[in-house]
């Protein structure tokens, strides 16, 4: 119920009469509902959870502070019906909404039929989910000891031949043997010159003998999110490939040593920069270099050139700079740690040390 209260203290200081909320995430923050198909509509006195008859069961038990709405027998799915429906008798003339998320089709439904303004919002709930609770902690905790885990059984599968779906597939697995959710959220498992590729897709080209391999990946506990990367070489590092791969842990690391509360996302990125201000690789970084995680993989705050945002205690943030060289490769070192009350406390236990397979 105290998430509750934050969402309505905003509400109270920006004179809205009622919140609906779609952001599965946000949802799942503010109900800790962990099914599909679910929507929120916040009064000042009342809390509607909205879904459809797969889901009636499952919320009556995991949200018993809300009332039920089962949106498709009711209101045969026509969200403005059903908000009208909900907030009959409540003198409802302002409903806050998130601006990045609602769609034509449901806005559109509520303006024909609630007699109230729509007023679009952002970040609200984003920013509550920014400082992070103790139980929050302890869960991120786990799932970045997951994926460290996995981390290290995935070391013994890289050799040349094997493909890149293949290796991505048994991380996958290892990450739910060692104890993730079994719902995955996606990952990248690239290698040779595709490592250039930031958000590159595992296909089915083999590894070859002197490729990099670009992990990037994570896993879900309790609905709470991993992300970490590593770059590891089969065989041998030729000069180039140390060089750069150097250049790029020395990055992470000068960052991580930058974070502290009070900082901006623009000081922890000119600190990134360090060691590639006055080299030839300064042209192949990417500006933005690291964010918030939780229930979702990209949450509030961010750290990048145009990252105004104030770090504080017990924000979780990545720490992910890199060099990407179109049609050679590249190299990324990702951390993810919480923002402790004098620095950076780094949850990922494998080495920053370029691993040679």
């Amino acid at each position: 119920m105290e998430r509750l209260e934050q969402l309505r203290a905003y509400m109270e200081d920006k004179g809205l009469d009622a919140f609906f909320c779609a952001k599965p995430a946000n949802v799942r923050w503010i109900s800790l509902y962990t099914g599909e198909d679910s929507f929120l509509f916040i009064t000042r006195e009342n809390q509607y959870f909205i879904t459809d008859p797969r889901y009636t069961e499952q919320a009556s038990y995991e949200c018993p502070a809300y009332e039920i709405v089962n949106w498709r027998t009711s209101q045969g799915y026509n969200m403005g019906k059903t908000l009208a429906e909900c907030g009959k008798g409540q003198d409802i003339k302002a409903i806050g909404f998130e601006e990045d998320y609602l769609t034509y089709d449901k806005w559109s439904a509520i303006q024909e039929n609630c007699e109230a303004e729509l007023v679009p919002t952002e970040n609200v709930i984003e920013k509550f989910r920014a400082v992070k609770t103790p139980e929050e902690l302890y869960n991120l905790r786990a799932a970045c000891e997951i994926s460290s885990r996995a981390f290290e059984k995935i070391l013994k599968d890289i050799h040349p031949g094997v493909t890149e779906k293949e290796l991505a597939s048994k991380l996958s697995h290892y990450m739910v043997m060692e104890g993730a959710d079994t719902k995955p959220y996606g990952g990248i498992l690239i290698s040779g010159a595709k490592t250039s590729l930031l958000h590159g897709i595992p296909d089915q080209k083999a590894v070859e003998y002197g490729d990099f391999v670009l992990m990037d990946y994570g896993c879900q506990y309790k609905g709470y999110l991993s992300d970490m990367t590593r770059t590891v070489i089969v065989g041998k590092a030729d000069e180039k490939q140390r060089e750069v791969f150097d250049l790029c842990r020395r990055m992470t690391e000068d960052t991580e040593r930058a974070i502290r509360p009070g900082v901006t996302g623009i000081e922890c990125y000119e600190a990134s920069l360090e060691a590639i201000k006055d080299t030839e690789y300064f042209q192949y970084h990417y500006q933005g270099i690291g964010h918030g995680v939780g229930m979702f993989v990209h949450e509030l705050p961010n750290i990048g050139a145009r990252c105004e945002n104030v770090l504080e205690e017990n924000n979780i943030l990545t720490v992910e700079p890199g060099i990407y060289i179109p049609g050679w490769g590249g190299v990324r070192i990702e951390d993810q740690g919480i923002v402790t009350a004098d620095g950076y406390e780094n949850l990922i236990s494998a080495t920053h040390e370029l691993i040679e397979l």
